[in-house]
């Protein structure tokens, strides 16, 4: 197994602050945006949208939207480089809605929720 270098949280924090945005206007397309205004709990709404976008996404392009629009991507941390298996994908992103995995991390940077599905977050070169 390689040692990669994991993405710089500002990074990841940029990725989640798209991902949110992104989000929160599906929900508003989903629920309407007065049932979003009005109802508090339409932010479960959001953090739907949210697990669901980020574990497809994560599985299939290697990354949620707000990953892959700041050239992060999440993938196996066995070497091989692909990206996480649906099931994999999903319980990381349950994992991440939880937030104290994330915020509880080893010194290389990956969080419970890699080390729980065996995933890291890197940064991917710059084009030149």
């Amino acid at each position: 197994m390689t040692e990669r270098e994991t993405a710089s949280w500002v990074r990841r924090g940029l990725a989640l602050m798209v991902d949110w945005i992104a989000s929160t206007l599906v929900a508003i397309v989903i629920v309407g945006l007065d049932t979003y205004r009005d109802d508090p709990s339409a932010g479960f709404v959001v953090l739907g949208v949210y697990v669901v976008e980020s574990a497809i996404l994560c599985a299939v392009a290697g990354g949620s939207f707000g990953q892959l629009a700041t050239r992060l991507r999440v993938v196996r941390n066995d070497g091989t480089g692909r990206p996480l298996s649906l099931l994999a994908a999903l319980v990381r992103s349950v994992l991440i809605a939880l937030l104290i995995p994330p915020l509880v991390f080893r010194p290389d940077g990956r969080g419970l929720h890699d080390l729980a599905v065996g995933s890291v977050t890197i940064a991917l070169p710059r084009r030149t």
